[in-house]
């Protein structure tokens, strides 16, 4: 049931959020002259998928963790992006195409041993990777991964229907930062 949902609302909100992801594209091709940012995660059985995301970064930006990354790779249009969770938009694609949902634990770097062992520990990797779920709305990252885990497998255990739309609603909101980058 909860694909479905997944499917209808990122094929709904990919067509309703079309002229605005247009507009943000061509922002970010004169930003970084790169406006998507594709990036190999950890899925579902630790399967591989590439992440689509709206660029906040300048393209030369180590790929890193986003709490491992520098604050002045950052564009000013990136802060944006950020502070409003819109570079988050083109995850709708990874949604429709079934490599995320748009509740689930963040999907995370193939550099990340030590969060990728908590999460496979708690069964984690069974599950598709999300855009938001309980650790975002919580406000707890990829810096602390025995904490994210544990979030992560206890959000998993109550995952119904009710929860998954009080997650996003949550999100939408403006409730949690997600990953953030460290001052």
């Amino acid at each position: 049931m909860l694909r479905f949902l997944d499917f209808i609302f990122s094929l709904l909100g990919s067509i309703l959020l079309l002229p605005l992801g247009i507009v943000l594209y061509l922002i970010g091709l004169f930003d970084t002259g790169s406006p998507l940012f594709l990036q190999k995660r950890v899925g579902k059985y630790q399967k591989p998928f590439t992440l689509i995301k709206f660029r906040t970064m300048h393209k030369d930006t180590a790929s890193v963790a986003t709490h491992l990354a520098n604050k002045h790779a950052v564009t000013r249009y990136g802060a944006f992006l950020r502070r409003t969770k819109l570079d988050e938009l083109p995850q709708l694609l990874n949604v429709l195409k079934g490599d995320m949902s748009l509740v689930g634990p963040r999907p995370n770097l193939f550099n990340q041993a030590q969060l990728i062992e908590e999460r496979e520990k708690r069964g984690v990797y069974n599950y598709l990777p999300g855009i938001t779920g309980l650790s975002q709305i919580n406000e707890i990252d990829m810096s602390t991964p025995v904490a994210l885990a544990e979030k992560d497998a206890e959000m998993l255990s109550q995952l119904n229907i009710s929860n998954y739309f009080k997650y996003i609603f949550q999100t939408i909101s403006g409730k949690g930062q997600g990953d953030r980058i460290k001052t």
